[in-house]
């Protein structure tokens, strides 16, 4: 009995701090502008705003439980559960969704939605409450179940179109990916539906407060080192090419056949693709021509833009490493990398083996080799 009091006080002493952890990172998303994290990196001011939002309601959410340690009556207690539960369903739960979707900045995708979800939830247990009925109790849990799944199966092919999006407009794809996001996020909803479900006594208490801490850590890092890519409000990337084809509808219909020549002439004879962060807007700029049409020339040869961009890089790194070797001149694969316009090594890594069907290592193992058999 001694022991379960210490633990409990203990947990009101860490609720406490996690609730000023929180505050701290909500101030601190919404009063400095500049990046600690990745100064390099403008990150979206929208996503920083939402994950402040977020913060203030993990803040909350420990002040509006703090009543229920003083209930006794079971009665007060399943009461002050569908409140507590509603105002979670209001603030902490939805808003990692909300964040998740915002970071997918293929397009401004409406946010309402998520709130027209938890709506009936929200109802079911403000219901509850009054009527101190424990009736619908099964009823929410189930269709908090469906939606949690619904929304899982919803993000994994949103996330799957941004990432399709990201590879046919951008050559460096750092900074701008969002798949270890949507992982992190999905377990902690399974930790909150967890949580929901009254499970595991004091130690789980513990455990959602370490859940907390790490995801307020994690969201700090991401929103900080996610580069803004946004669009205008009320813009999509339909509507974005649609536009490009209108103010182009005097473009000669010839300019499709000429896009390779243009391409050789302006980006592989001048090198731009070794620029970092190069975009297929800014590509199609130089080549003279519109981002709908260069994006129909790739897609019609079965390669993306950031492909596109890569293999040149990796061809442009063999021909340096076979300069390199042909004057003994000692240089490392990541040395060569960067100077190719690869960012991170562990990118062009991926790139090169998929490109040449193997290791970086093993072809500058096998090309020397060949040299001192030649």
């Amino acid at each position: 009995m001694f022991e379960q009091q210490v633990l409990e006080h203990l947990l009101f002493v860490v609720g406490g701090a996690v609730a000023a952890l929180s505050l701290v990172a909500c101030c601190y998303l919404l009063f400095r502008r500049s990046n600690a994290f990745a100064p390099d990196v403008t990150s979206s001011v929208r996503l920083r705003r939402w994950t402040a939002t977020f913060f203030a309601a993990v803040t909350l959410c420990h002040f509006w439980y703090i009543p229920t340690k003083f209930l006794t009556s079971p009665d007060d207690v399943r009461q002050a559960f569908f409140i507590t539960g509603a105002l979670d369903f209001m603030t902490v739960i939805p808003l990692p969704v909300v964040i998740m979707l915002v970071m997918l900045q293929d397009r401004r995708r409406p946010l309402w939605p998520v709130a027209a979800l938890v709506a009936p939830l929200v109802v079911g247990l403000a219901w509850s409450a009054v009527s101190r009925s424990d009736d619908l109790r099964l009823v929410i849990y189930g269709y908090f179940l469906l939606l949690c799944i619904g929304l899982f199966i919803f993000m994994v092919r949103a996330t799957k179109q941004y990432g399709r999006w990201l590879r046919d407009n951008y050559a460096d794809l750092e900074d701008k990916e969002v798949w270890q996001g949507f992982a992190v996020m999905a377990l902690v909803l399974l930790a909150y539906m967890t949580y929901l479900l009254d499970v595991g006594g004091i130690i789980f208490h513990y455990a959602m407060e370490t859940v907390d801490i790490v995801l307020i850590c994690y969201l700090l890092w991401r929103v900080e080192t996610l580069s803004d890519l946004s669009i205008p409000a009320g813009e999509t990337v339909e509507e974005t090419v649609t536009t490009e084809i209108l103010e182009d509808s005097d473009y000669p219909s010839s300019m499709h056949s000429n896009i390779d020549a243009l391409l050789k002439q302006h980006c592989e004879e001048t090198r731009i693709y070794l620029q970092h962060d190069l975009s297929l807007s800014q590509l199609a700029h130089v080549v003279g021509t519109n981002r709908y049409y260069l994006s129909q020339h790739f897609s019609s040869q079965g390669i993306t833009y950031n492909t596109y961009i890569n293999n040149l890089r990796i061809e442009y790194f063999m021909s340096l490493y076979r300069e390199a070797a042909a004057t003994s001149q000692p240089v490392t694969a990541q040395q060569l990398a960067h100077q190719c316009g690869f960012r991170n090594y562990n990118t062009f890594s991926t790139a090169f083996k998929k490109m040449m069907g193997t290791t970086v290592t093993e072809w500058m193992r096998n090309f020397k080799d060949i040299t001192k058999d030649s």
